[in-house]
């Protein structure tokens, strides 16, 4: 998780957290929770089992409005934008000229001419700046919302039935990757059906000024349990979704990552595209793979990592995880061995721990609606 110095930002729900006894830290630039008092791993199997409630309103939105809202958006991001519906999102990735990864985002088609992209809160000003060089070659108005939209993400299997009695939305209307605006608890939002936790949920993007009452309401089902940064992480890594400033970086492809299906190359230009062209015709080096351990260890981020007796790098996310019960994690590997139960292995404190290399994701028993 990255730290961010300076001045941090409170999100709207820090009275909040503080007051329920959350450990507190930096976070993207904000003072962000990272569990409460039960701990990350009864907030996990919380998520599993039940609900949870996160508040991710340090994430950044951007609208973006006009007449070319969607080529600009289009040339900007490596998804193909055209083909989304009214209500519809998608997973994307913003890139640098070379190929490489400034973020990774959410785009949310409204209409036409209205979008919204959803980035990371540790990157939202280097992402403005980065599209913003581009903006003027479109009829479009990019605006950054972000500090107006409170976030809070509702997942686990019981979140459906929590919420359907809160709104007068069908929740299920709300197909996997797509949104709506309605009312929860009778305070209007956006409601959107994506996730970071392989169970399922939805995001409620509210204005601020209405947080306070929702984080109420949702508490007074009785139902929702608040959970925090740490068991998102554990969550997201045992489905094997990929956490920029670990997995993802600006030294980083996206046919690296195992994110090439993120390219549409077919829709036509875009910021990065002859890097990647140029990438794949020369043969991508690494890919990014899963290993899981069958001795008691815990591969940590940062962890050497060796191929053959060669390093190849180190451990870019670990955890020992509380569903699948083992130690797991992420690494780069040459492209010729990132096979399916090839073995690798991880440093720990002088000592090599061998790794099964292991299709994503991780965890396979997750509700999420497909």
């Amino acid at each position: 998780m990255s730290e961010t110095t300076g001045p941090l930002k409170r999100t709207p729900f820090y009275d909040i957290h503080v007051a329920a006894g959350a450990k507190m830290v930096p976070f993207a630039g904000f003072e962000m929770p990272i569990q409460y008092p039960g701990g990350i791993t009864a907030e996990h199997h919380a998520v599993r089992t039940g609900c949870g409630v996160f508040d991710v309103s340090h994430m950044g939105e951007f609208i973006i409005k006009g007449r070319q809202a969607i080529d600009f958006v289009t040339f900007v991001t490596t998804n193909d934008v055209a083909a989304l519906a009214d209500g519809q999102v998608h997973y994307s990735a913003i890139l640098t000229e070379q190929g490489t990864f400034v973020d990774d985002c959410l785009v949310y088609r409204y209409a036409a001419d209205h979008l919204m992209m959803v980035v990371n809160g540790s990157n939202k000003d280097k992402d403005l700046a980065h599209i913003s060089r581009y903006a003027g070659r479109f009829d479009c108005v990019l605006t950054d919302v972000s500090d107006d939209i409170g976030l809070l993400a509702v997942q686990g299997p019981a979140a459906q039935g929590i919420l359907q009695a809160m709104t007068p939305k069908a929740l299920d209307d709300i197909k996997y990757y797509w949104f709506c605006e309605t009312t929860v608890a009778g305070i209007p939002m956006t409601l959107s059906r994506t996730g970071y936790t392989g169970e399922d949920g939805f995001e409620l993007y509210h204005d601020t000024r209405h947080s306070a009452a929702l984080w109420k309401a949702l508490m007074d089902t009785g139902r929702i349990q608040p959970v925090a940064l740490g068991c998102r992480d554990s969550l997201r890594l045992e489905m094997g979704m990929a956490l920029y400033g670990n997995d993802i970086d600006d030294t980083v492809t996206p046919l690296e990552a195992g994110l090439g299906w993120l390219v549409k190359m077919k829709k036509g230009d875009f910021v990065g595209r002859a890097a990647l062209e140029a990438q794949k015709a020369a043969g991508v080096p690494r890919k990014l793979v899963g290993f899981t351990f069958t001795e008691k260890a815990i591969p940590r981020h940062g962890y050497p990592v060796f191929v053959d007796g060669q390093p190849s790098g180190t451990v870019m996310s670990g955890i020992m995880s509380p569903s699948v019960g083992c130690g797991l994690g992420t690494a780069y590997v040459p492209a010729a061995f990132a096979k399916e139960g090839n073995v690798l292995e991880v440093e720990i404190r002088g000592k090599r721990v061998a790794g099964t290399i292991t299709g994503f994701p991780f965890w396979k028993k997750g509700t999420v609606k497909r």
